[in-house]
């Protein structure tokens, strides 16, 4: 079994340049994952005259981007209530309409590119395996009702023609998601700013950023009008955003490719994403190789916002995810799994994304988006070359838009806090597996996440 992610198969490294000379560029972007990169996209499409750098301590889709479950979704880690509460009910609205249109705009510029990344929208499907989970189940299709999210119930059968997991009571399903080989896409896209003119520089470190100016580790500085802070995770290792956001990691696992029979007992005829309606998020994919993709939290966060390539190991964890398969899934048993890796993804203090920029200084920033980065980048970079070119349109306006979040508490809080938060998503899943109903401690874990 390997640690490298499965979507690095068979796909030669760039190899792009580091940068070695001082510079002087319209925009500089940090971070080659998918918000710098569609960033890029957006500006250079908007505006042909600018000159637009993207620069990577790694390579392009070295972090989350180019590691994770490969779900283009609409999904949103703030509740639709917490942003009407703060800005209104149609401005909450217009923020999830907006992640809809994403998910198609994705697929749009997948095909305008011809970016080769299985992309297939075939929405997602939520499983509901025990009474707890189906009276969430049924919670969440009220709620996304009000809202005009557009996430129905499905009862036992239903739920069983899209997802056959072991115990499934029912479901929810949503259309407003695709699949896709994550670091394909990114690479199209990185091709694609490229072709438009950007220049992406490799193995290019940034220690700070401040008005005008980007400085790297290996001595060339950058000069720009703009900066964008594009990082995610790796911004609580910047000076100036150390506690803007918090490294959690998530792990995935992989199984060999399965039989036209085994899939016909597992189900994802659409190729849907999946998932369960437990404490402890998980999410799925069947890959265009049919492969079985399965990851989820419980890794723990490193104290200082650690992040290091020993993280991306688990045996615990993965573990955990083999069984949990195996569980929903008998068919698997036996069945080889062929890759296990991980990686950190950005959690902000009040779990609320945000996208910004300050023409006075030139500096803007996106990130801490929860895990639900792939679509919601896209959003993020085409709110960037509005913001930058002044070119506005409604996205402009949304409620994350310029939104500041409290910075995490120094440690040791914030390691105490975050394992406890873990801890408990995990105790509660336990509870309700013992008695079958909800748990207690779900209403500590809404409290925690503010859910």
């Amino acid at each position: 079994m390997t640690a490298r992610p499965l979507w690095w198969d068979g796909i030669a490294p760039a190899h792009r340049r580091a940068l070695t000379d001082d510079t002087t560029v319209d925009v500089c972007i940090v971070g080659a994952g998918f918000t710098g990169l569609w960033s890029a996209y957006y500006l250079l499409r908007t505006d042909p005259s600018l000159s637009v750098l993207v620069v990577d301590a790694e390579h392009a889709g070295f972090g989350a981007s180019g590691r994770n479950g490969g779900w283009v979704s609409a999904l949103y880690p703030t509740p639709p209530q917490r942003l009407a509460a703060a800005h209104g009910d149609a401005a909450a609205r217009a923020q999830y309409a907006a992640l809809r249109d994403s998910v198609t705009e994705v697929g749009r510029v997948v095909e305008a590119e011809g970016i080769d990344c299985a992309f297939h929208h075939g929405g997602t499907v939520v499983a509901a395996r025990s009474r707890a989970q189906l009276a969430r189940a049924r919670d969440e299709v009220a709620h996304a009702q009000q809202w005009g999210l557009h996430t129905q119930f499905l009862e036992r059968g239903p739920a069983l023609e899209k997802l056959r997991a072991a115990g499934t009571l029912g479901a929810t399903y949503n259309p407003h998601c695709a699949r896709v080989q994550p670091r394909r896409l990114v690479d199209g896209i990185a091709a694609a700013v490229e072709r438009l003119g950007g220049r992406i520089a490799e193995q290019t470190s940034v220690t700070s950023i401040e008005p005008g100016v980007a400085r790297t580790a290996a001595g060339p500085v950058i000069h720009a009008g703009s900066i964008i802070r594009a990082t995610e995770a790796w911004a609580a290792h910047l000076p100036g955003s150390t506690r803007a956001v918090a490294p959690v990691y998530s792990l995935i696992v992989a199984t060999e490719p399965l039989t036209a029979a085994q899939w016909e007992q597992i189900g994802l005829a659409d190729a849907e994403t999946f998932s369960e309606h437990r404490h402890v998020i998980v999410y799925g994919q069947r890959t265009a190789d049919d492969r079985l993709v399965f990851g989820g939290r419980g890794a723990p966060y490193h104290f200082r916002s650690g992040i290091r390539p020993e993280f991306d190991e688990d045996p615990k964890v993965f573990e955990a995810l083999r069984s949990s398969l195996r569980q929903m899934f008998p068919v698997l048993d036996g069945v080889r799994f062929t890759h296990a890796w991980g990686g950190a993804l950005g959690i902000p203090r009040d779990w609320q994304p945000s996208v910004g920029y300050d023409p006075a200084t030139g500096l803007g920033w996106s990130g801490g988006y929860v895990g639900d980065g792939v679509a919601l980048s896209n959003l993020a970079g085409r709110t960037v070359a509005e913001l930058v070119t002044g070119r506005r349109t409604e996205i402009a306006d949304l409620p994350w838009v310029q939104h500041h979040s409290r910075g995490w508490e120094p440690e040791p809080l914030r390691w105490l806090g975050i394992n406890a938060g873990l801890q408990v998503a995990s105790w509660a899943d336990h509870e309700e597996r013992l008695t079958h109903r909800p748990a207690r401690l779900g209403r500590l874990l809404s409290f925690l996440t503010g859910h």
